[in-house]
C-alpha cells in the first residue's frame, strides 16, 4: 500500500523559540526537502515524525500517513524508516544480519534470509551477507543502511542528511540510488539537509527554515 505522508500544522519549540511551523504533504515518491541551518529544527522534525522526539523540545500537530494518525503512536507502530548521517551498521552483526534485524519477525530463517540477500543484491552487494561492515566502503555502508531501512517495509521514508559525510561524486551515486529506490516503491520521502545539491537532485518543493 502506498500513501501520503501528511504534516497537519505542527509546532516545534524550543523555550520560548519556535524552530518549526510546517503543514504539507508528500506524495508517494516525491520528495519534501526542508533546508536550514544547524539548530533550525530540521533533525527535530523528523524526530517528532518518528516519534522519537524528547524534552526540552515541545511540539504539536498531527501527522498521518494516509488516512492513518500516527502522531500518538510508538515509534515501532508508526512504519517510518529513518535514515542517518552515519550508517549506523551494528559492528557485532554481519552485514546480512543486520538487515535481518529490520525484517519482521515471521516466516522461517530461510525466507528472512532470502528477503535480505534479495535487498543487498538489488544494492550491488551480492554476496555480501556474511561480510564484516567494518570492511564495507563509505558507499557500501550507505547502501546497506538503506536497505536495512527498505526492508523493515517503511510506509514513510524520513532523510536526515544521510549524504552529508561521502564524498562528492559518492554522494551523487548513492543519493540517485536513494531517491530511485523510494520512486520505485512509492515512499513519500521527507529530507533535511544543508546542502543545496541535496535539493536541487531531490527535485520536489523545499521549505526554508531560519
Amino acid at each position: 500500500m502506498t500513501a501520503n505522508l501528511r504534516i497537519e500544522r505542527v509546532e516545534i519549540s524550543l523555550g520560548e523559540r519556535r524552530l518549526i511551523d510546517l503543514s504539507a504533504t508528500v506524495a508517494p515518491g516525491a520528495v519534501l526537502t526542508v533546508m536550514g541551518p544547524s539548530g533550525s529544527g530540521k533533525s527535530t522534525l523528523l524526530a517528532y515524525i518518528a516519534g522519537f522526539l524528547e524534552p526540552p523540545f515541545r511540539a504539536k500537530g498531527r501527522i498521518f500517513i494516509g488516512e492513518r494518525e500516527i502522531t500518538d503512536l510508538p515509534a515501532n507502530e508508526r512504519r517510518t524508516g529513518l535514515l542517518f548521517q552515519d550508517p549506523m551498521l551494528f559492528p557485532h552483526m554481519s552485514v546480512g544480519d543486520n538487515l535481518l534485524f529490520a525484517i519482521a519477525a515471521g516466516g522461517g530463517h530461510r525466507q528472512r534470509r532470502g528477503i535480505a540477500e534479495a535487498a543487498l543484491a538489488e544494492a550491488g552487494l551480492d554476496g555480501f551477507f556474511d561480510r564484516d561492515p567494518a570492511t564495507l566502503s563509505g558507499g557500501q555502508a550507505a547502501r546497506t543502511a538503506l536497505m536495512r531501512v527498505l526492508v523493515s517495509q517503511p510506509q514513510a521514508l524520513l532523510l536526515d542528511e544521510p549524504f552529508s559525510r561521502l564524498d562528492a561524486d559518492l554522494r551523487g551515486q548513492i543519493r540517485a540510488f536513494v531517491f530511485a529506490e523510494a520512486v520505485e516503491r512509492r515512499l513519500p520521502v521527507l529530507l533535511v539537509t544543508h546542502d543545496e545539491a541535496d535539493a536541487r537532485a531531490a527535485g520536489g518543493p523545499v521549505v526554508v527554515l531560519e
